[in-house]
């Protein structure tokens, strides 16, 4: 009997799914699991992630051509229907679900892992690594990561949104080379794809559209600001404005001024340390 965790990724989805995969495999430790991925690019970068094991799948209706009846999957998508998470609770002997959905409901013979929901069977918790929490200098007033995919270039149709603001800019996986070059050329300092954590760890203020760099950001001690871009889940609208975290929508540059103008007097609520109680509820789950 195995364990697999499957998660979406892809140059029109990104990476925030798979890093967060990446922090409960890490915490888990010497537990065996194989991860399993909709992109086979990432999945040959996963073990600079600290994961030894994964593969590229394709589409999520492969994961049985990986899998065998019986065996365990913690499951991070929202691409199947009601009828696809059903077979997979039959299928497999342990399913475990991560949702940011707050609307969404624990089904029979799976178990939840969500920011908004409670209950039996449900862990009331947000991925993010230890590492984010540990307190270190912010040498840089400003940052900018659009976040890891931009298929449509929409980065660039927005350049105005950001540019004249003077930001250090963070590079996603997922752009084109000669993107990249253009990218480079357009703001005066650069973090390299592989630079992520340092980004993170060194930003005074971090201006994204990824709902991972955000929560990292807040529990590194900095001041995030969301952009919810349109091709962007808009689940953690709620979850943000609980935290206290400024969103700017349709990249109205006046808004994202003014946040930035009085971003000392925003009250950001603290994230909670979460990795062990997710752990436990995964291992339990499992049983480990």
């Amino acid at each position: 009997m195995k364990i697999y965790y499957y998660v979406h990724t892809g140059h029109r989805i990104g990476l925030d799914r798979f890093r967060r995969a990446c922090t409960i495999i890490r915490a888990l430790g010497d537990v065996d699991i194989t991860l399993l991925c909709s992109d086979f690019r990432i999945a040959n970068e996963a073990r600079h992630f600290g994961v030894d094991k994964a593969v590229g799948i394709d589409v999520v209706r492969n994961i049985p051509h990986i899998a065998n009846h019986g065996d365990k999957l913690i499951f991070d998508s929202a691409e199947a229907n009601p009828i696809m998470l059903e077979d997979m609770r039959n299928f497999f002997s342990t399913f475990i679900r991560i949702s940011d959905n707050k609307d969404d409901v624990k089904m029979d013979k799976e178990f939840l892992i969500s920011p908004y929901l409670s209950g039996d069977g449900i862990c009331n918790a947000v991925v993010i690594d230890e590492k984010y929490f540990e307190k270190k200098d912010k040498t840089v007033e400003l940052s900018y990561f659009f976040g890891d995919d931009d298929y449509e270039k929409d980065l660039e149709k927005n350049l105005s949104f950001i540019e004249d603001l003077n930001p250090a800019f963070q590079l996603g996986f997922y752009y084109f080379l000669d993107y990249e070059e253009m990218l480079r050329k357009r703001f005066k300092s650069c973090y390299e794809f592989e630079e992520y954590d340092e980004m993170i760890q060194n930003s005074k203020i971090l201006i994204s559209s990824s709902p991972q760099a955000i929560l990292e950001s807040l529990a590194s001690g900095a001041k995030p600001i969301y952009v919810q871009r349109e091709d962007y889940t808009r689940d953690f609208l709620d979850f943000f404005e609980s935290l206290n975290i400024p969103v700017v929508k349709n990249y109205k540059k006046e808004d994202l001024i003014e946040i930035i103008s009085s971003i000392n007097n925003i009250n950001y609520f603290k994230t909670q340390h979460t990795t062990e109680k997710i752990v436990q509820f995964i291992k339990e789950s499992l049983n480990l």
